[in-house]
């Protein structure tokens, strides 16, 4: 299992990072996701976001935004609120 995550899983107020906030759920349910750090940021044009997270998070899924999650039977979740829904169960 792979875990897209932006450059950090700090911790922030509530309600919190959306990295880490899939991160503390996936880990709550008992997952130990491969946590891979995408260097650059979402709203940047594709031309900016070369690094090779973001690179395999668009051909993920068209995007250059996260969290995403790959399960390991190789379905995408993406945006942190889906990924804890999925961790939970729920999806």
């Amino acid at each position: 299992m792979r875990l897209y995550v932006c450059w950090g899983l700090f911790r922030t107020p509530r309600p919190g990072h959306p990295c880490r906030n899939a991160y503390d759920a996936l880990r709550a349910a008992g997952h130990d996701p491969e946590v891979v750090r995408c260097y650059g940021w979402g709203l940047l044009p594709s031309w900016l976001n070369r690094s090779r997270g973001r690179r395999e998070v668009r051909r993920l899924t068209g995007d250059d935004w996260v969290p995403v999650l790959v399960a390991e039977d190789g379905d995408v979740v993406e945006g942190s609120a889906n990924i804890a829904a999925w961790a939970s169960g729920s999806v």
